[in-house]
């Protein structure tokens, strides 16, 4: 007898805009929110940007708050907030990509008014109800429906100019949400196809992104890619390499999508004993026999960070991130042991291969 699989698939509800100018149509989507004071939010690097997209809003604009920052600090969701009382704003766009995304989020959760987002990124979290803050420098998350945006503009010239080594590092970030996808507790055929397919898209477009930062067809790619990698973010659970990253990134203020870069091929190599359907559809999708070693071997040929010294972590805390790391971990495929997890830390510390 055939074994007949088991899941549960639940799809999110979101509303999806996806092309080339696709940003002209953000004062029509407002219009459909029944938005009138609008708060736009962004990075400071990205106010110029944000003051365009304001300016397309017109009178629905209630101003601009350009400080969005890394991991989500509470202090900056409480400083957006007062301006959210002062202006009476009564929805957010959100132009950028993880930082301002969640902002927008950590907003969203606290006063219940629409989002509509603009990535600039691969990061995907505009896909996903879940948000991390930071507080005290521990970065802590929850899913919720509350942050899910209600709309999300995908407009591939929005992501041009985004620099190859950000492109890079994002759309690898991307590519670690599919990989946990594929081994999550409540994975399901759905997903899979969508990680798999997600995965080979940035795979083959982040090189062509490099190389030719303007290449059209390549960022389209890209974005399509890291669209589908973020609707498996936000639909199943997350496993040891996202607990390992929050904690790097929280503890040590670690650049998200770097760490996330770093981390990735070390995380799949612990767990590839526990999950071979996991290393064929990755080895397919890569189009390599190792599916670890050819992360590690992409983010070299993108030219990424390949380790935590690079991006300030202090060889000190090796020990501390593996204490923390193995505290309330997530679910894990495979055993979650201290020595073990020290060990990858301390790899993905030095920038050796995945073992």
């Amino acid at each position: 007898m055939t074994d007949i699989p088991t899941f549960v698939y639940e799809a999110l509800p979101s509303r999806v805009i996806f092309g080339s100018g696709t940003v002209a149509r953000l004062a029509e989507e407002a219009e459909r929110l029944g938005l009138a004071r609008v708060l736009v939010l962004s990075t400071p690097q990205q106010e110029g940007l944000a003051r365009e997209i304001a300016a397309r809003l017109g009178a629905r604009t209630a101003g601009v708050f350009a400080l969005a920052a890394m991991h989500t600090p509470i202090e900056t969701t409480e400083r957006a907030l007062a301006v959210v009382t002062d202006l009476k704003a009564d929805g957010f766009v959100a132009v950028g990509g993880g930082s301002t995304t969640g902002l927008g989020k950590a907003l969203a959760l606290r006063t219940d008014l629409p989002q509509i987002v603009l990535p600039t990124t691969y990061a995907g979290s505009e896909m996903t109800p879940i948000i991390g803050e930071t507080r005290d420098g521990v970065k802590a998350t929850q899913t919720t429906r509350k942050v899910l945006p209600e709309v999300v503009i995908y407009d591939v010239d929005l992501t041009l100019s985004l620099p190859p080594s950000l492109s890079a590092t994002s759309g690898m970030n991307a590519i670690a949400h599919a990989v946990e996808a594929l081994y999550a507790k409540d994975r399901n055929p759905i997903i899979a196809l969508m990680a798999e397919e997600g995965t080979a898209a940035l795979a083959r477009s982040l090189p062509r992104i490099v190389e030719t930062p303007s290449d059209k067809s390549a960022r389209t790619d890209a974005l399509y890619g890291a669209w589908l990698c973020g609707i498996c973010l936000g639909t199943v659970g997350m496993a040891l390499h996202h607990k390992l990253c929050h904690t790097l990134g929280g503890t040590f203020d670690l650049p998200h999508a770097e760490t996330h870069t770093v981390v990735l091929p070390h995380a799949l190599a612990y767990n590839a004993p526990a999950v071979p359907d996991t290393m064929m559809r990755l080895s397919r999708a890569l189009q390599a026999k190792d599916a670890a070693l050819a992360l590690y071997d992409l983010a070299g040929r993108l030219h990424a960070p390949r380790s935590l010294r690079e991006l300030g972590m202090p060889e000190s805390g090796i020990g501390r991130a593996a204490d923390l790391a193995v505290k309330n971990p997530y679910w894990n495929p495979q055993p979650v042991e201290r020595a073990a997890i020290r060990a990858l830390i301390a790899r993905a510390f030095a920038g050796d291969p995945p073992g």
